[in-house]
């Protein structure tokens, strides 16, 4: 599928700084391709929401042991 697109100068111009090695064209399709997996998860992740409960996860938290973090863990 082909597209005449017409991008404005100040897009180009941060498309050509970014795109690196690539061409411009491959830089537009891997950009569309983050952009749908973005918005694939974000429904997903709403729709996760709508199913969850407040006291499903307090009851989970409440399960969680008590004990300080792994090293490797904390801030």
């Amino acid at each position: 599928m082909n597209f005449a697109l017409r991008i404005p100068d100040y897009y180009k111009a941060e498309i050509e700084e970014l795109k690196g090695n690539v061409s411009m064209n491959q830089f537009i399709v891997n950009t569309l391709s983050e952009k749908i997996a973005t918005l694939r998860t974000v429904d997903y992740l709403e729709e996760r929401a709508r199913r969850g409960s407040v006291e499903h996860a307090l009851k989970l938290l409440n399960n969680a042991p008590d004990v300080e973090p792994d090293e490797r863990d904390k801030l």
